[in-house]
């Protein structure tokens, strides 16, 4: 499969995205099937390590992370490549077309935006995706594969990187970011949970987790993100979708008692997250924050879409959102005049609730016109906020 497409490939390291379905917000109670399943999920990424892979078959430039070299030098290796493996030379330069980058691409999310992306191609050129691994490069090639060999541009790198970041988004019109910190379990703890389940006098206890230590949320979701939307707007990019998470106003919720528990640096995610949104919408960049729920493996298109504001939604039975969904209102965002410079929250209806599946997503955002996020919230934050 490999040998039919070719790939522009920078080498370095990055940490891969949180498991929305791990720890989406609020947690329900795990029966024993599930606990299992997120036993075995949890251990997978704990065994998965960043390492260095050798050269593939595709067309290949390596780029080490912090080795000397000129970013305009690099960028127009960039740029050859992505005329190489996006198409004809017109096309790549067709001022009609967005020139579209994505940030943590490799992941399930990351991977359906970058499908979309190379399905539109009437809107949208070859798009650019950051993968931590030739591993992930392999994957959005399958998840691609059905819009042609030349269906994307991969770039093989860490978001910590400057350098890369700036080969990335060189000649790109907009930036997706759908990066995150991802907590690890402690394994004892997974038990505990288990056993908690099935002998009913034990009082239930929930998993806990840790993050390591080059991937806290500080890192992640707030210095490494601010070192993308650095990167990107000085590489002239004008468009920024953020996908974050509902439960930013919240303190107390649960994403942000992993891994520390009120500790600055240590946990609190969600107010991780929300700085780095803070950054964005004061950049002067044109901006969307998108923040879903809890990230569903289901089919998209087939459910009623809601969107809100400030953690609203979580008052309702109704918090979750399948990832596929956010994958397209995503795309969606990207041209749609009605999410220029605005913050939302994401959910859904169970499949046959309410009127049916929602069809013109620029138009739900409609709901939002003359309503603005608030930010001051949460106060009191234990991590400093704007």
């Amino acid at each position: 499969r490999s040998a039919l497409r070719a790939t522009h490939v920078v080498w370095a390291k990055k940490p891969s995205p949180l498991p929305h379905t791990l720890c989406s917000s609020p947690a329900p109670a795990l029966n024993m099937t599930v606990t299992l399943a997120v036993i075995s999920h949890a251990t997978a990424v704990a065994r998965s390590a960043l390492r260095v892979h050798p050269p593939s078959r595709h067309t290949t430039l390596r780029l080490r992370a912090k080795s000397a070299f000129s970013p305009r030098t690099a960028a127009a290796a960039s740029g050859a490549a992505a005329v190489s493996a996006g198409g004809s030379e017109k096309e790549a330069t067709d001022p009609r077309k967005m020139q579209v980058a994505v940030t943590g691409a490799g992941g399930r999310t990351g991977s359906l935006v970058m499908k979309l992306l190379s399905e539109q191609r009437g809107a949208f050129a070859a798009p650019r995706g950051l993968v931590r691994s030739s591993k992930s490069a392999d994957k959005v090639r399958g998840v691609v594969a059905d819009a042609g060999a030349d269906a994307c541009v991969l770039v093989e790198g860490n978001i910590s990187d400057p350098a890369v970041l700036t080969t990335l988004c060189e000649g790109c019109d907009a930036l997706v970011i759908l990066t995150s910190a991802v907590p690890k379990p402690r394994i004892f703890s997974m038990v505990k949970a288990l056993v908690s389940k099935v002998l009913p006098w034990m009082e239930n206890k929930r998993p806990e987790f840790y993050f390591p230590d080059d991937g806290t949320p500080e890192q992640v979701d707030w210095l490494w993100q601010k070192t993308q939307i650095d990167a990107a707007l000085a590489a002239g990019v004008t468009k920024i979708v953020l996908v974050s998470s509902m439960g930013g106003t919240q303190l107390d919720n649960f994403l942000n008692t992993m891994g520390g528990g009120g500790a600055v640096g240590a946990a609190n995610i969600l107010l991780w997250k929300r700085k780095a949104e803070m950054y964005l919408v004061a950049s002067g960049a044109d901006y969307t924050v998108v923040h879903p729920g809890g990230l569903l493996n289901k089919d998209g298109g087939k459910r009623e879409l809601l969107v809100g504001m400030d953690d609203e939604l979580l008052k309702g039975d109704r918090r979750s959102v399948p990832r596929a969904d956010v994958a397209a209102f995503v795309v969606r965002c990207l041209d749609a005049p009605e999410a220029s410079n605005l913050s939302f929250d994401l959910a859904s209806r169970e499949e046959g609730e309410g009127s049916g599946p929602t069809q013109d997503l620029a138009g739900l955002l409609g709901a939002l016109v003359g309503r603005t996020y608030d930010y001051s919230q949460p106060k009191d934050a234990p991590v400093p906020l704007p």
